[in-house]
C-alpha cells in the first residue's frame, strides 16, 4: 500500500495510489485528519481500527504531491554515519567532530534529530539560506513507526514498522562543524525533503533495499541498506530503549557515501541543481535548489 498526502482543487486529501500509479483512491476523512496526511491513518490501524471509505478515484496527474507527513508530530530521528564508506568518507572530510573522540566507525548509534518544520514535499525548492554555503545532499531510507512502544527488543523491532519513505537529509556542513552538535545544521528551513509517499512494510523490504542519489542527472550515491553498521531493529531497539515511540514516528537511518563534502573540493549544492533520490520499492523523491 502506497498513502500519498496531497492538494487537488485546493483541498488537502490523502488516498492510496493504484499498482500503476495512475490514480488515487482518496480517503473520507475529516479536514483536519486530512492536514496531517498520513499520520490518522497510521494511528488507526496501530489501534487495530480499519481504514476510512473511499472517495472517487482521480488521476494522480491532477493533483500536487506534498510530504506524506507535512508535520510530524516532532523532531525526525536520525542515524548518522550508518554505513561503513560514508563513514570513513565524513571522518576524512575534516567536518566530522564525532570522529575526533570515538574514531571512523561508531561503536553506537549516532542519533540525532531534525525539526518537523523542515519537513517539505516533493518538488519543493530547497532553499539556500544566506547563513551558508555548504549545503549538502543525503540520501536516505526512513522508517515510519506504526505500532508505539517502550523498551522494543530488536527481536521484535520489525513488527513495530508501518513502512517507509524517503529523506533527504540535507546539511549544512560548516554549521554541522562548527557547533559539534548536528540539530542546527540539519534543521534549517527546507532541509527535509520527504515522499513521494509512504510505503507499507510488505510492500518494501527496508532491510535489503536500493539506495540512489542524483545531482543534475549524475549518480552520486549508489547503496544497499544490506550495508548498515547497525540495522533497523538495532535501530528501533536503541531510540526506544529510553523513549516512547509512537505510530508516525520516523527514523531516518543514515546515508551512504558520495555526499558532497568527500569530494576533493567538495561538491556542495548550488541554486539551480535538482537533487533525485531514488530508493527500490518506494520511488523518487526530486528536489530544485533554489
Amino acid at each position: 500500500m502506497k498513502i500519498v498526502a496531497f492538494h487537488h482543487n485546493g483541498q488537502p486529501g490523502v488516498g492510496i495510489v493504484s499498482a500503476d500509479l495512475q490514480q488515487i483512491e482518496p480517503f473520507d476523512m475529516p479536514l483536519a485528519q486530512r492536514e496531517g496526511g498520513a499520520l490518522a491513518l497510521i494511528e488507526r490501524q496501530a489501534r487495530g481500527e480499519p481504514l476510512p471509505g473511499a472517495l472517487p478515484a482521480i488521476a494522480l496527474a491532477d493533483v500536487h504531491i506534498t510530504a506524506p507527513l507535512p508535520r510530524p508530530r516532532r523532531n525526525i530521528f536520525c542515524v548518522g554515519k550508518n554505513y561503513f564508506a560514508h563513514a570513513r568518507e565524513f571522518a576524512g572530510s575534516g567536518f566530522d567532530s564525532s570522529a575526533q573522540s570515538g574514531g571512523e566507525i561508531p561503536a553506537e548509534p549516532i542519533i540525532f534529530t531534525k525539526v518537523p518544520e523542515s519537513v517539505v514535499g516533493p518538488g519543493a525548492a530547497i532553499e539556500m539560506p544566506a547563513a551558508s554555503s555548504a549545503i549538502d545532499y543525503e540520501a536516505e531510507l526512513t522508517i515510519v513507526i506504526g505500532r508505539g512502544g517502550k523498551g522494543i527488543l530488536a527481536k521484535d523491532a520489525l513488527a513495530h514498522v508501518w513502512g517507509y519513505t524517503i529523506i533527504n537529509d540535507v546539511t549544512a556542513r560548516d554549521w554541522q562543524s562548527r557547533h559539534q552538535q548536528w540539530h542546527l545544521g540539519k534543521s534549517f528551513d527546507t532541509f527535509c525533503p520527504m515522499g513521494p509517499w509512504l510505503v507499507s512494510a510488505d510492500e518494501c523490504d527496508g532491510t535489503n533495499t536500493g539506495v540512489r542519489c542524483y545531482v543534475n542527472g549524475e549518480l552520486r550515491q549508489n547503496a544497499s541498506t544490506r550495508d548498515f553498521i547497525f540495522d533497523i531493529p538495532k535501530l528501533i531497539e536503541t531510540i526506544s530503549a529510553g523513549i516512547t515511540l509512537y505510530p508516525g514516528d520516523l527514523i531516518a537511518t543514515g546515508t551512504p557515501v558520495g555526499v558532497g563534502i568527500g569530494f576533493k573540493p567538495p561538491k556542495y549544492l548550488k541554486s539551480g541543481d535538482v537533487v533525485r533520490v531514488e530508493i527500490d520499492g518506494i520511488g523518487i523523491l526530486e528536489n530544485p535548489v533554489r
